[in-house]
């Protein structure tokens, strides 16, 4: 078993100290962070298909969270290392878990990209409700609204999310990208979205063109 493999069965299986400490020990080591992230993806990947199949519930979901909460915290301060410094704010993008969904380790992730990389985040958290998306594009006024999801059954919720905003009147007003789990160019379309993030930096450029498209 690899390192990349045993970090995720710590992960699913619930082992936050023992996980976190693994993390820690692999970043140390020069382990790239793309690598410690997509080992945090996969172990979602099962802790969601667990879930789904009823063999964990909320409270399991909720563990998960806070055990990559914690390996979140040891990788940011490395990303903003890779990142470099933060610029003057290119534009405004609203981000959140969509409702249905507790997790937003991918979500704290590409916010803080994001955040690094010069943009204004408004992150709205776990368990979204459409219309709350829809309140904050009103208030803030986004070029971007990122809907974040790692369970399958996120994917419907993305899908009515983009529908609530288009039955709105706020659909031409701003680019809807989705992120998260098993998302690809089929959830894309199922759910309406403009686009698809395969990861953090890949979501943090396809901001910036959608962006710089626009001024």
């Amino acid at each position: 078993m690899t390192d990349r493999e045993y970090l995720v069965e710590l992960i699913a299986g619930m082992e936050e100290d023992s996980a976190v400490k693994l993390s820690v020990e692999l970043m140390d080591a020069g382990t790239p962070l793309e690598d410690i992230l997509a080992a945090c993806r996969d172990a979602m990947d099962i802790v969601g298909k667990k879930f789904e199949e009823g063999e964990f519930f909320i409270p399991e979901l909720i563990l998960a969270g806070e055990m990559l909460e914690q390996i979140g915290i040891e990788v940011k301060p490395r990303i903003k290392d890779v990142a470099g410094p933060a610029k003057e704010t290119l534009g405004k993008v609203l981000i959140g878990t969509v409702h249905g969904d507790l997790h937003d380790i991918g979500k704290n992730i590409v916010t803080f990209m994001l955040d690094v990389n010069g943009y204004e985040v408004i992150d709205l958290g776990i368990d979204v409700q459409p219309q709350t998306f829809i309140d904050a594009i009103k208030e803030n006024a986004p070029q971007v609204v990122g809907l974040s999801g790692f369970l399958t059954l996120a994917f419907d919720s993305m899908k009515e999310t983009v529908e609530a905003i288009a039955d709105a009147g706020l659909r031409d007003q701003v680019k809807i990208m989705i992120g998260g789990g098993q998302v690809d160019e089929r959830i894309r379309s199922h759910t309406g979205a403009d686009s698809f993030g395969l990861n953090a930096m890949n979501a943090v450029s396809q901001c910036q063109e959608w962006i710089t498209a626009a001024a």
